[in-house]
């Protein structure tokens, strides 16, 4: 039996500052987890913390391309030494974010080793890329389009292992049925289950398809990436970005059992909840309880 490693990412760098003057909360979403004892119920080990540069985007401005930029690939490079080394291991890494740039950092630790794929579960495809957006900027919603090699040479080609993933090793659940990219997405036969696919269809059933989908040979395994957005705003307020019409907790829950407990799933990371957002600390308090959930079947 794998060990459960807890490592924290408190990267906030690809986020935008949500009011002039300040930063983004969520990297203290993993300090707001451990206050929910998250490592004692998973029985996890202890795996430290990555410790991210500071957050200054500078002079940056529309146009300049992804900021915090120089940043986001040194971290990436230190988050990905640590994440490979406890796959090599053998453990299962349970990352804790961060906004969703620091899967970045498990996806070029991956790409060392192999081949791998991705189950993103996400409110969004986080796929905006200077091929179908003048918005870039926020890596945050950028980082599936740059693990996929779209984008910018100093975050897409990190190492020279230009794309960490490839199209066809990537899923994605969770997405809103009203989503622009998903035309895009279909395009490029990268596999989209929406929230409504996902309840006419099953949660559990298309977890466990997709689980099956990664048993080909060459790949050597998936990682399982969480952003807390992909929950309905009723449950959790708590996100940068909150939309309408998202999974409720026994639906996550659901799904993300057969990802996260099957052989071939070689780590996890959540990201995206801010605590600044959360003032009674009610939607951090079910985020951890919808990890421990998955993870060890737990009652939610």
């Amino acid at each position: 039996m794998r060990n459960l490693v807890v490592l924290d990412a408190p990267s906030n760098l690809g986020l935008r500052p949500p009011a002039p003057g300040t930063v983004p909360g969520c990297y203290k979403l993993a300090g707001a987890l451990r206050e929910q004892r998250i490592v004692q119920r998973l029985g996890a080990l202890e795996g430290g913390v990555v410790v991210p540069p500071r957050y200054d985007r500078g002079d940056w401005q529309e146009g300049d391309g992804v900021f915090n930029a120089a940043a986001l690939a040194a971290y990436t490079r230190k988050l990905a030494d640590r994440i490979e080394h406890h796959v090599r291991a053998g453990d299962l890494p349970v990352v804790l974010g961060g906004d969703c740039s620091i899967q970045l950092g498990a996806s070029l630790a991956l790409r060392r080793i192999g081949r791998f794929g991705l189950a993103a579960v996400d409110a969004s495809a986080d796929f905006r890329h200077p091929g179908n957006s003048e918005r870039v900027g926020a890596a945050g919603g950028e980082e599936l389009a740059l693990a996929t090699g779209r984008g910018q040479e100093n975050l897409t080609d990190l190492e020279g292992l230009k794309p960490y993933l490839k199209d066809e090793d990537v899923r994605l659940f969770g997405i809103r049925d009203y989503d622009e990219e998903r035309a895009e997405l279909a395009a490029l036969k990268i596999p989209t289950v929406t929230v409504g696919e996902l309840r006419e269809w099953g949660a559990d059933a298309l977890a466990r398809a997709a689980v099956q989908s990664f048993e080909a040979p060459d790949v050597g395994g998936f990682w399982v990436h969480l952003d807390a957005d992909v929950l309905d705003p009723s449950v959790m307020p708590a996100v940068d970005s909150p939309d309408p019409d998202g999974l409720l907790p026994d639906e996550l829950v659901a799904l993300l059992r057969p990802l996260v407990n099957s052989p071939h799933c070689v780590g996890f990371n959540v990201t995206i909840y801010d605590p600044d957002l959360d003032p009674e600390g009610t939607a951090g308090a079910l985020l951890a309880d919808i990890v421990a959930a998955a993870f060890t079947d737990a009652p939610l």
